[in-house]
């Protein structure tokens, strides 16, 4: 009988994670799959949702104990998704700041931070037409306002923001390391880059690698794939089925056939490959406090 040294043990486990991570997973967070889906997909999500009042497309977040955040009646039913903005915008103090949101989809968390962490405005910026349209007509709030636009040439000058957040969107965007220069020309001096987002395990070195060289300091990381697990499991699932109803017309459309299966499956809902690949951590996901000094 032959023993297993700690070192082979190691070398085992990983040779088994990246068994897992076959080409298909591999081509799903590919530039050609990721850009097309931030092109097209989003404008139909936003078309086909907008009747739904779906405001939140980012997963959910929860905490053990629960956070038991305060909320509006209104809020209640995205309280998952409320609660991951709700945990990265609240690593600093954002009362009375001048506060960016780059991607801010639906403008559900736009709304729910500028009603409650009170910054003296808040600018929500997308690229998606048919999504600042809907976030027009669905906020009109005091100090929010909605702006289309590129995340990776932002049109604002520089040192317009005290704070920049980034929700679950920066791994669609066509220059990772553009963007992270864009958010430090735009903050002012002292200002913070509050951020959460995941990579799969094959794309981590280089997002680190991006991070570290970016004109930015780290103050704070947290690996917080629990916590977005358990919010995913209590986010209603009529939710989750419309988005992934609307990213499958999509797809059916837009991507080759053989495409199709591997696609669906990236939607994140709950037994799909992203959730599954978050659990057995194949997914990293994260969420950051930077500040530019």
């Amino acid at each position: 009988m032959s023993e297993t040294t700690s070192a082979g043990s190691t070398t085992s486990r990983a040779s088994r994670r990246n068994a897992r991570v076959g080409p298909m997973f591999r081509l799903q967070f590919s530039p050609f799959v990721l850009r097309r889906v931030a092109k097209y997909g989003f404008p139909l999500i936003t078309r086909m949702l907008a009747d739904d009042d779906v405001l939140l497309l980012n997963w959910g977040y929860e905490e053990d104990p629960p956070m038991a955040l305060p909320l509006a009646a209104s809020d209640e039913p995205n309280r998952y998704p409320i609660q991951l903005y709700h945990r990265t915008a609240t690593q600093v103090d954002l009362r009375g700041k001048r506060v960016l949101e780059v991607s801010c989809g639906h403008g559900g968390g736009a709304s729910y931070l500028a009603r409650t962490v009170h910054p003296a405005c808040y600018t929500g910026l997308d690229s998606n037409a048919a999504g600042i349209d809907f976030c027009r007509r669905r906020h009109d709030l005091p100090g929010l306002d909605f702006v289309r636009g590129d995340a990776v040439d932002l049109p604002f000058p520089d040192r317009s923001f005290a704070a920049v957040i980034n929700i679950e969107s920066a791994h669609l965007y066509s220059s990772f390391p553009r963007f992270l220069a864009e958010v430090a020309r735009v903050l002012s001096p002292g200002g913070h880059f509050l951020y959460a987002d995941f990579r799969p395990r094959h794309q981590i070195a280089a997002w680190e690698a991006a991070l570290s060289g970016a004109p930015l300091r780290m103050l704070s990381c947290e690996v917080i794939n629990a916590q977005v697990l358990r919010g995913n499991q209590k986010t209603p699932q009529p939710v989750q089925d419309l988005a992934a109803a609307a990213v499958a017309r999509w797809i059916s459309r837009r991507m080759p056939d053989f495409l199709h299966g591997m696609a669906r499956e990236a939607t994140g809902v709950q037994g799909s490959e992203l959730h599954r690949a978050m659990e057995r951590e194949d997914i990293s996901y994260r969420m950051y406090d930077f500040t530019k000094d």
